[in-house]
């Protein structure tokens, strides 16, 4: 069997890769590094009435786990006091003293409400990333990532499509 340079190679890879990922989960590194808090009522909707409910944008990340463009949000310029709720269920995520400029082109926190999100391993990206959703609802948020500031290093990336701000 002859098989051109460039294939053997894309399959090297997609083999490394597909190991990778295996390993990840095998070593477990799929824990949740943030749990839900187990009083939070639980909202479960169809799927119809989830469409019913969102925007298209909002629609596609909570329920969809897509990303929203970079730079879209109008969250980005947001810096008065206030609370960031959840656009699917109103659940309170982050508060304004938690907001930070990361210059990434999405609404970014050094933390969020204690219990109010959790962690999930996301496969879809590439390479894995830790991924987090509501407690409330199980809309994806974003991805959590440890490059934030000093000291918790922290930095949750979030869609502004899939967050609404109420100021105080």
């Amino acid at each position: 069997m002859n098989i051109s340079k460039s294939r053997r190679n894309f399959l090297l890879a997609l083999f490394g890769f597909a190991g990778f990922v295996y390993l990840q989960i095998l070593s477990g590194k799929n824990k949740q590094l943030y749990t839900a808090a187990s009083d939070i009522q639980r909202l479960k909707l169809s799927n119809e009435e989830w469409k019913q409910k969102l925007s298209n944008d909002a629609y596609y990340i909570l329920r969809k786990g897509k990303t929203e463009v970079r730079q879209s949000s109008s969250l980005n310029k947001e810096w008065r006091a206030g609370t960031y709720l959840c656009r699917g269920c109103d659940l309170e995520l982050f508060t304004s003293e938690m907001k930070y400029e990361s210059n990434t082109g999405w609404p970014s926190f050094t933390d969020h409400i204690r219990g109010h999100l959790f962690t999930y391993t996301d496969l879809s990206a590439i390479p894995p990333q830790r991924g987090y959703k509501c407690a409330r609802c199980s809309g994806h948020h974003g991805h959590l990532f440890m490059d934030g500031p000093l000291p918790r290093g922290e930095r949750w990336c979030n869609n502004g499509s899939a967050l609404c701000f109420v100021a105080s």
